[in-house]
């Protein structure tokens, strides 16, 4: 399970790296090299993003790697057999983050079923909420594969609650409000939010939405389990390459 995983792994590390990669971009060979250099920097989780036409919850640089992918030819089914390849060769929980349509399109049932089969640890659907995602949650949780849910600064208390009943393997807490890529004042404004988060729950906590610099991961350490990196990795990806990206995760590191 992710939760024993994260639980395991944060006894050694004192807290976790998830790197955010968009599946296809700039092309599935290049994410492959890409996945790997991630991996030898020290990474401990990884999103695999199934490229979405409308990425609702994403900024304009994760937007820009989606529609790129599309655009490059990526199907759903390149997404799964690239976890497939991937699992296989790296030893680390990989989870799949896209959008609920993507899910929806293949039938909830297929899309765990097979997500399982690839290896698939957890999921990251932003866009369906609990209580419109019995039948979601069911076929997650009947696969093995761990609905992760997430938490903002303006989850109020009560829902906080309720969304804790739902849970497994950790919750993403987002930094702030807003799309990701954006920048995040890390201050006491999130030791708050974050003290309400860990009242809610006992599972793991994992913050994303402008973690960029080491100095962001220090700041969170002791605060939450996993630090989520995705659009600065990309900006570095960019503009120097696939080894700025392993340097890049070294230094947060």
């Amino acid at each position: 399970m992710l939760e024993d995983y994260v639980r395991q792994k944060v006894s050694e590390k004192g807290m976790l790296l998830m790197a955010h990669v968009v599946v296809g971009y700039p092309d599935l060979e290049s994410s492959f090299e890409l996945v790997k250099a991630i991996i030898s920097a020290g990474v401990d989780l990884m999103e695999l993003q199934i490229p979405f036409s409308e990425p609702i919850a994403d900024g304009p640089v994760i937007l820009k790697a989606n529609q790129s992918a599309l655009a490059g030819g990526i199907k759903v089914d390149d997404s799964f057999a690239f976890a497939h390849r991937v699992t296989q060769a790296f030893d680390i929980p990989f989870l799949f983050m896209t959008y609920y349509n993507v899910v929806f399109k293949r039938g909830e049932e297929r899309f765990f079923a097979e997500a399982k089969d690839a290896g698939i640890r957890g999921a990251i659907v932003p866009d369906i909420p609990p209580e419109e995602g019995e039948s979601y949650v069911q076929a997650a949780l009947a696969h093995s594969v761990d609905p992760i849910f997430i938490l903002s600064p303006t989850t109020t208390p009560d829902r906080l609650a309720y969304l804790a009943g739902f849970g497994r393997g950790f919750f993403y807490c987002v930094a702030r409000k807003g799309i990701t890529g954006a920048k995040t004042s890390f201050s006491s404004e999130l030791d708050e939010y974050l003290g309400r988060c860990r009242k809610a729950t006992e599972l793991p906590l994992a913050l994303g939405f402008g973690v960029s610099l080491k100095e962001d991961v220090d700041f969170l350490k002791g605060k939450v389990e996993i630090a989520v990196v995705g659009s600065q990795a990309l900006r570095v990806l960019d503009a120097d390459g696939v080894e700025a990206v392993g340097e890049f995760f070294r230094q947060l590191r």
